[in-house]
């Protein structure tokens, strides 16, 4: 590693804990820390959302992706773009409007106004814990790609550490301000290295059109390159997320009004599909060239099956760019998997504090006094994501464990909530239980599923069975009116 790369990637991370300063000075109270005082412009909101939303799992993984299917491999956030679109027709309106009467600072306090405390404790239960093992995954990747890439002698213990304290800082410090603010710079510095350094390199590294073509059988190129079981495992866990989100919901709330808040949604619709999905997948797709032309041989790797998919984009970046310019594209795909980091542990302490603490602990009176105990959890939170990723092995297998428990879980309720006069929270309750612990059961027991579907199918199939028969056995119960 050059001096010119650590000088590089330390500023950058200088900078971040800069803005998690100046915000702990500036933030005055808890509608500061946790909606950004609700007055935040949709531009940043966009910004942090297709920042979180496509940090360092799907980043990295949109990589992997490309490596294995090419161009096809898009499709998985075209899922993303179909998400932000619907909820921001179907989602704000309705969360706005409620805000008007209801100074909501989380989901499962929203979720609660459609039902019963008893729902809205669980629902932060369920997001809490999915948030937290989040927060884990992206840490993990950090570390991950630290000790393959930018720091290759560096081990993954002490990769975590700096990347857990540079996460857990700036985050408790600052609050959701530091956080979007952050998420603001972290994206655009993103694009601009993937726009001016990462792909126009990779291109000319591996010999242009012609160097792709002679490398790749023609599916690579093709859009149909691809499963329907995929598209549609891919729409069961990605769409969902957006109804459900406890970092979206931040947002949502931290938006000056209605529409500043759906102009928000409809950009980062647009930055997940086609913008960011084709240039993950093309960075992916080089790094299958580059392999095929032995580009890697160097470092022990000399056919695609020699290498986990999603380190082949990592590789790729170590091997094409020059001294300087690593240490630019590193501080990009570090700034991918921040923005989701910081934006998943806010959330997590936001359900922890609100939702699930505030129930039995009677929390200090005053703005400063709230304000410190909800950076004192935010690190407590950190520290506790920070242990959890030095016991998992693999991001994926942590981030598919997380959104399965919050979506398979939450998803019916909400649907449920939106469009039905009158919604059980009895059947809420059962279906939010259920519909989770079906999905973690099957994921963890690793049993084959009929035509290689998702878990997160059968956990909401559940949740929506269970959903609509108490519903309806609930309401025949009850007379007319009541």
């Amino acid at each position: 590693m050059h001096y010119l790369d650590v000088i590089v990637f330390t500023l950058y991370m200088a900078g971040v804990i800069g803005i998690g300063i100046r915000f702990l000075i500036l933030n005055e109270g808890v509608e500061d820390y946790y909606v950004g005082g609700r007055k935040i412009g949709s531009i940043h909101i966009g910004l942090s959302v297709v920042a979180t939303d496509v940090g360092g799992g799907f980043s990295i993984g949109l990589g992997g992706l490309g490596f294995i299917m090419g161009l096809a491999g898009s499709w998985m956030l075209f899922t993303g773009l179909v998400g932000a679109w619907l909820s921001a027709v179907l989602l704000i309106p309705r969360v706005k409007q409620i805000e008007k009467t209801h100074r909501f600072f989380t989901f499962p306090q929203f979720l609660g106004s459609f039902y019963t405390p008893r729902v809205a404790l669980l629902a932060g239960i369920i997001s809490a814990i999915g948030y937290l093992g989040f927060t884990s995954s992206q840490i993990l990747a950090g570390a991950i790609l630290a000790e393959a890439t930018f720091i290759p002698h560096l081990d993954r213990q002490t990769a975590l550490i700096i990347m857990g304290v540079i996460v857990i800082v700036y985050t408790a410090m600052g609050g959701i301000k530091a956080v979007i603010y952050t998420d603001t710079i972290q994206w655009i510095i993103l694009m601009s290295g993937l726009v001016l350094i990462g792909i126009p390199v990779a291109y000319l590294a591996v010999g242009g059109m012609e160097g792709i073509r002679e490398a790749l059988p023609t599916e690579f190129f093709s859009l149909a390159n691809i499963q329907w079981q995929q598209l549609l495992n891919w729409a069961v866990t990605i769409i969902p997320i957006w109804f459900v989100g406890m970092t979206l919901y931040q947002r949502i709330y931290a938006s000056r009004n209605k529409k500043q808040a759906q102009r928000a949604w409809f950009v980062a619709g647009l930055f997940e599909w086609p913008v960011m999905a084709f240039m993950g997948v093309l960075l992916g797709l080089f790094a299958r060239v580059a392999i095929h032309q032995g580009q890697f041989e160097y470092l022990g790797y000399a056919a695609a099956a020699d290498i986990d998919a999603e380190m082949g984009l990592p590789l790729l970046l170590r091997t094409v760019l020059p001294v300087g310019l690593m240490g630019l594209m590193m501080a990009a795909y570090f700034s991918a998997i921040m923005s989701t980091a910081d934006s998943c542990l806010m959330a997590s302490s936001g359900n922890f504090l609100t939702d699930i603490l505030s129930r039995w602990v009677r929390l200090p009176g005053g703005k400063r006094g709230f304000l410190l105990v909800s950076q004192l959890l935010t690190l407590l939170l950190g520290i506790t994501a920070l242990l959890l990723a030095m016991r998992m092995p693999n991001v994926l297998e942590l981030m598919l464990y997380s959104y399965a428990f919050m979506v398979s879980g939450l998803f019916v309720p909400v649907i449920g909530a939106l469009f039905l006069r009158k919604a059980s929270p009895k059947a809420a309750f059962w279906a939010m239980l259920l519909g989770g612990g079906t999905t973690i059961t099957l994921i963890i027991g690793g049993w084959p599923l009929p035509m290689e579907l998702d878990p997160n199918i059968f956990g909401i199939s559940c949740s929506l069975i269970t959903f609509s028969i108490l519903n309806f056995t609930t309401n025949q119960a009850q007379p007319e009116g009541t």
